[in-house]
């Protein structure tokens, strides 16, 4: 096997035969876990939902934490269609999200039809993979973009074309393949930090006009408790309770930006470490964003004082 034999196995590896992975479409197994619906969660569902059924695209942004892509995956997988993931970051580019060719592919023919003699012929072809955005608009799907902001502005140029026209521009390939028509059941909700986190990129205005935009804050503390109560089996009710009040309190005191998911975390410690170890805990999960040894004391302070 020669090098480029090599690449095109490590690549359909990675990304499957057709350059892209479904995910399930059971809401449990989309989100890793069970969902929890509140009647504030079920509210902007079906504002989503709603959207989505025009069709436009969504956009939900909100602060790291506060159930964005849980949100997100529950509402696509609950449209009984296939659901395709991109997890955006820098190195994407317009390829990454269309596709690409993946090497060479070979393909053996025999002819047989003269009896007694054997002729052997070798084709040697470019192998083209679709990536998630064509597979998606192809096959109706769901797509999922989580982290889209991350990912460089000029990776989304391709995407103009699919909201306006309906159709799909795959620079690389050739001739009538080149362009491919959106599947009508096709739609696409996106997700993103807001702007002021490191590493976030403004989307073009371009594009952004085409999308309807869905802003979270944190959740409610009722429904910060039932999914914190969802996520943990082996706490009470009175010790969630407790959790779920620290993480709200610093949320407020801290710079920091302090999820729904910090609370999943220290409930977890708790269950590994015992009630007497919360501000252990609590130092724990949230010192993973300290820079400093002097910024985890000043957050141990504040811990040790809504604590007390």
């Amino acid at each position: 096997m020669d090098k480029e034999e090599r690449q095109l196995d490590r690549f359909v590896r990675e990304h499957g035969e057709d350059g892209a992975t479904f995910a399930p479409t059971s809401v449990e197994e989309a989100i890793g876990g069970s969902f929890v619906e509140t009647e504030e969660i079920e509210s902007i569902q079906e504002r989503v939902r709603g959207w989505l059924d025009v069709p436009r695209p969504v956009h939900i942004v909100g602060p790291t934490g506060c159930g964005k892509t849980a949100l997100a995956l529950s509402i696509a997988a609950a449209r009984d269609q296939p659901v395709v993931w991109v997890n955006g970051d820098e190195l994407i580019d317009t390829g990454s999200l269309v596709g690409e060719h993946a090497g060479k592919a070979q393909y053996k023919e025999r002819d047989n039809f003269v009896r007694g003699v054997m002729k052997k012929k070798s084709i040697i072809r470019d192998r083209w993979v679709d990536n998630p955005l064509s597979v998606a608009v192809q096959n109706g799907a769901t797509l999922v973009y989580n982290e889209f902001s991350r990912t460089k502005p000029a990776a989304h140029n391709v995407l103009l074309s699919v909201f306006e026209e309906g159709v799909l521009d795959r620079p690389g390939q050739r001739g009538e393949d080149r362009i491919v028509e959106v599947d009508p059941e096709f739609r696409a909700i996106f997700t993103s930090n807001s702007t002021e986190y490191a590493g976030v990129h403004r989307p073009q205005d371009a594009l952004l006009d085409r999308f309807i935009g869905v802003h979270l804050d944190y959740y409610e503390r009722d429904t910060e408790m039932e999914i914190v109560s969802a996520r943990i089996d082996d706490l009470d009710d009175e010790t969630i309770e407790e959790v779920v009040d620290i993480v709200r309190d610093l949320r407020d005191r801290l710079e920091l930006h302090v999820g729904t998911r910090a609370a999943v975390m220290i409930a977890e410690g708790l269950v590994a470490f015992g009630d007497d170890e919360l501000v252990e805990v609590c130092v724990d999960v949230l010192g993973s964003k300290a820079e400093s040894l002097g910024d985890v004391e000043e957050i141990r302070d504040e811990i040790e004082d809504v604590v007390s």
